[in-house]
């Protein structure tokens, strides 16, 4: 068993999500990639100790996170069976059904039956009687929203969850389900969009949606799934997520991109961060960004990343330099979900 840092509260900055009760930790944990299946479950613990231990209280999941599909919810919940039992009040843990999961045509989107039968999944395989955050993980065209967001009520009624989300939602599709859970009586808690410096697009309509409707905001990707990071500052190197097949292509890093990323780096280091260390530092600059999740390899990268709240402040002359490079460069790879209009 874990015996977590005592002074893990004193390291980490704690906002209010939306107009919610909750409080989420500045930086949060995701486990989309290095928590599957092929990694070895030491180096999983290591880096869900460490993080706990500097104040990360908030672990995101979802029932497809791997590979394979539903192994990082196995292995988050191996951890939390062995290390963290006695600290499951102290946690923020999340999860979210809508991209394919099971063959057939109740594996994914937004249905009734897929959705709840997801949750059960996931509860299975984290061990647990619920989950903190339950989200809808992509709209649904051709589902009524209204049988999705009732899933997520349904969810919360049977104390599978306590708060509902969505991710990856267009404004106009936003305001609509906050509006059809306040009626249920289920008030949407937060919405969780991609956003860095290279992915600009909830600062269009999204940030003042959330805003307007009272959601915390917890943004993904916001090292643009490594790109903003030292790692490609001299082209693709082998072994990198562009140089394998996966969710970042090699074609993704042409020169116009790279020219922008080698010129935020230099900023970065004009203020004494990694480029890394700015980014993420500039994807809170917005008092409407709640946290933004961090995904990481190593203890020693988990680390470095939560350096990165010792220099969050932003003069208007380093925000109107880097507002010179950071432009959006077709990175964002859940745009179809975002627009999509039934």
């Amino acid at each position: 068993m874990h015996l977590a840092a005592p002074e893990r509260y004193e390291q980490m900055p704690y906002n209010r999500c939306g107009r919610s009760g909750l409080l989420l930790p500045a930086i949060s944990l995701g486990l989309w990639q290095n928590f599957g299946g092929e990694r070895p479950l030491e180096a999983s613990r290591a880096i869900v100790r460490r993080a706990f231990d500097r104040g990360i209280t908030h672990f995101d999941l979802a029932n497809n996170y791997g590979p394979p599909y539903g192994s990082a919810e196995e292995t988050f919940g191996e951890i939390l069976r062995t290390d963290f039992a006695p600290y499951r009040d102290e946690l923020v843990i999340s999860t979210k059904a809508g991209y394919d999961m099971w063959p057939g045509p109740y594996g994914e989107w937004g249905s009734r039956k897929y959705v709840l039968a997801s949750l059960d999944q996931s509860l299975r395989r984290l061990g647990l009687d619920y989950v903190d955050i339950f989200y809808s993980h992509r709209y649904d065209p051709d589902t009524p929203l209204e049988e999705t967001m009732g899933a997520l009520d349904a969810a919360v009624r049977q104390g599978k969850a306590l708060y509902a989300g969505i991710s990856s939602y267009s404004g106009k599709h936003t305001t609509e389900a906050a509006a059809i859970l306040r009626d249920l009586g289920t008030p949407l808690l937060i919405h969780q969009p991609s956003y860095s410096l290279l992915n600009r697009w909830i600062e269009d309509e999204l940030l003042d949606t959330v805003g307007r409707e009272g959601l915390g905001c917890i943004v993904f990707s916001p090292l643009a799934q490594g790109m903003l990071s030292d790692r490609y500052l001299h082209g693709v190197p082998e072994g990198s997520r562009a140089s394998r097949d996966g969710s970042l292509a090699r074609d993704r890093l042409n020169d116009e991109t790279l020219a922008k990323i080698r010129a935020l780096d230099e900023i970065a280091g004009r203020r004494g961060q990694t480029l890394a260390q700015m980014a993420l530092a500039w994807t809170l600059r917005d008092r409407r960004v709640t946290s933004t999740l961090v995904g990481v390899s190593s203890v020693e990268q988990l680390e470095a990343n939560l350096d990165a709240l010792e220099r969050t402040d932003f003069g208007e002359d380093e925000l109107a330099e880097i507002d010179r490079y950071a432009t959006d460069s077709d990175i964002n790879l859940w745009s179809r979900s975002s627009t999509t209009e039934s």
